[in-house]
């Protein structure tokens, strides 16, 4: 059975697709899939054993240019990749009117969200067959029911806990940096750069955490996506009064390979609401995650060795603040809290190999 998946952007909502997979391959084993997925992500998918190809499509720079000759020509050559190929299923997994126009583009029934499931409703017009799935429910647990119901499956256990992303990683090896920058020393990662002003996490917490880090003898790594954050990372460390073998910042950006490389060899990892913190998720990484104006419940990072913490403002969403709404942003996002539970998390991964052991 060969399955083509519409799941273009953005980074989380990409690794919120990997359990469905996992899902429908346990359950129909000769399933083979097809990914769209926008070209910054691309590297992704592969991660997956399910997925055999990967096409990549350039929505968001085809937008900023549309009727350019450039933009033109690569639409073309895209779709005639797909339209050489019938898949049995085309199943839209984002369920928006960007993704319904390239499912409608490509040969084979073609399902998706119904009218009352999709985040953008028209869509489902332009499905042979829908799918109702709750809203009120994380995306990673729509999205598994959305599998489930396109190729006629049960779904297995649906605890939140026990989440198979199902990635290819165990045979991964330490990228040559770990050895020449790190020269393999115990290491966590603090993911710092975020989107909005609002969700990041003050410096000062961040230099209290690396300096307390540094005191127990681990390094700290700092990745960055831009000239802004990279900025950042070294202020921190600057301000954290580190010698050049307690740290390290990239002097380049690292490739998203290199970056889960990064992530899965590390302690452990503390992260704003960014999307870097869903490939630790899915790597299955101790991490505390910082949910400062933003609420994880059904958009966050989710795993069996993920804690997030979150402000009383989570819920609201702010981009700005009003007077007094900064402070109480971080109330329960001290450095005490997420030191607390990098202790739990610890402790609980001890009582668990020790059970194992005596097992």
């Amino acid at each position: 059975m060969k399955v083509l998946v519409v799941k273009m952007s953005s980074m989380g909502d990409v690794f919120h697709l990997f359990p469905a997979l996992t899902d429908a391959k346990c359950a129909i084993p000769d399933l083979q899939f097809d990914w769209v997925v926008e070209e910054g992500f691309a590297e992704i998918p592969a991660w997956h054993p399910a997925v055999q190809n990967v096409y990549r499509i350039g929505l968001r720079r085809w937008r900023k240019g549309w009727f350019e000759p450039a933009n033109r020509h690569e639409r073309k050559t895209f779709f005639s990749q797909l339209k050489h190929k019938h898949y049995d299923l085309v199943v839209d997994a984002q369920g928006l009117l960007k993704s319904a126009w390239v499912v409608r583009k490509v040969e084979g029934e073609k399902v998706g969200f119904d009218w009352h499931s999709a985040r953008e409703p028209l869509v489902s017009w332009f499905y042979d067959r829908k799918v109702a799935v709750a809203k009120e429910q994380h995306a990673i647990t729509r999205l598994r029911q959305l599998m489930a119901g396109a190729c006629g499956y049960d779904l297995p256990d649906m605890n939140e806990n026990h989440i198979e992303y199902g990635l290819d990683h165990q045979a991964w090896s330490k990228p040559d940096f770990l050895h020449t920058e790190l020269d393999d020393a115990p290491y966590w990662v603090g993911l710092h750069g975020t989107t909005w002003d609002t969700k990041l996490w003050p410096e000062r917490y961040w230099v209290e955490l690396i300096r307390h880090q540094a005191d127990k003898g681990l390094k700290v790594v700092l990745p960055w996506g831009n000239e802004e954050e990279k900025a950042r990372a070294q202020r921190l460390l600057e301000k954290a009064n580190l010698v050049f073998d307690q740290a390290w910042v990239p002097q380049e950006r690292l490739a998203l390979t290199d970056m889960a490389r990064l992530l899965k060899f590390s302690e452990f990892v503390v992260s704003v609401d960014t999307g870097l913190s869903h490939v630790a998720a899915a790597l299955d990484v101790p991490m505390v995650v910082l949910y400062r104006v933003t609420d994880p419940k059904l958009v966050g990072a989710l795993g069996p060795n993920v804690t997030r913490l979150v402000s009383p403002l989570g819920p609201q969403y702010l981009k700005q603040f009003s007077p007094g709404q900064a402070e109480r942003s971080l109330e329960g996002l001290d450095v005490d809290s997420v030191l607390k539970s990098l202790a739990m998390m610890s402790a609980s991964s001890s009582d668990s190999l020790s059970q194992g052991l005596k097992s």
